[in-house]
């Protein structure tokens, strides 16, 4: 008898097997999701305030939609997934002063902020998916390929963060922002990288999880 300890199964692996994923990724099928959500109600009431505050910004409005467009197709099974797996917090406390940001593990995947009235949306992706040859080669990046998913040329730029595989885009303005979830490939990049983090086991930030702002994620 083999004495090897068998690896335990982290993140969404316990729900999705390899398959089930990869075809979420390429969007060739829509995952079964829980029925009911896992609520804490004292998670609920501790961010009411934070969320009352953000309704009354101007770009509130437009921040949750944007949101509800992420969630349903950017997270998978969110509602079995909710706070565990990811997690969105409301008006953080951070020096960069953003409205919404989802995060997974210990890594942010997706930031909205405040620019002027409208709103600007920050998203973190794997840079092989952004590349001529799919490599993680800063030199490879397919400016001409980010220009085209947004309405402007000027509002999308972008970052490298530290770190193996990882680039970071940001996109300004409503309309920008939806064409930019409106791109297949783009789409598809988010997914794999959200897929990435949501496996590598609990979310590192499910105390500030604000379900105001899930209940309008999770409309979708």
């Amino acid at each position: 008898m083999s004495t090897t300890p068998r690896r335990s199964t982290t993140g969404l692996r316990q729900f999705l097997n390899f398959e089930q994923q990869r075809n979420w990724i390429e969007g060739k099928t829509n995952l079964r999701d829980a029925d009911e959500r896992s609520e804490s109600m004292e998670l609920r009431f501790k961010y009411v305030a934070r969320f009352q505050k953000l309704l009354r910004r101007p770009q509130a409005q437009e921040v949750l939609k944007i949101l509800r467009l992420y969630g349903e197709n950017c997270i998978p099974i969110p509602r079995k997934s909710e706070r565990h797996y990811w997690s969105v917090s409301c008006l953080p406390s951070t020096s960069d002063k953003p409205l919404v940001r989802v995060n997974a593990s210990w890594m942010e995947l997706f930031t909205l902020y405040a620019d002027g009235e409208g709103v600007r949306a920050r998203f973190l992706v794997h840079l092989s998916d952004f590349t001529t040859d799919h490599s993680p080669a800063r030199g490879q990046l397919d400016e001409l390929f980010l220009e085209h998913c947004v309405t402007t040329p000027d509002d999308v730029g972008c970052f490298f963060p530290r770190g193996e595989d990882i680039f970071g885009i940001n996109v300004r303005g409503s309309a920008s922002i939806h064409k930019f979830l409106a791109a297949r490939q783009v789409l598809r990049a988010i997914r794999r990288f959200n897929l990435t983090h949501m496996n590598r086991g609990r979310n590192a930030y499910q105390a500030s999880h604000c379900y105001s702002l899930a209940d309008y994620l999770l409309e979708g």
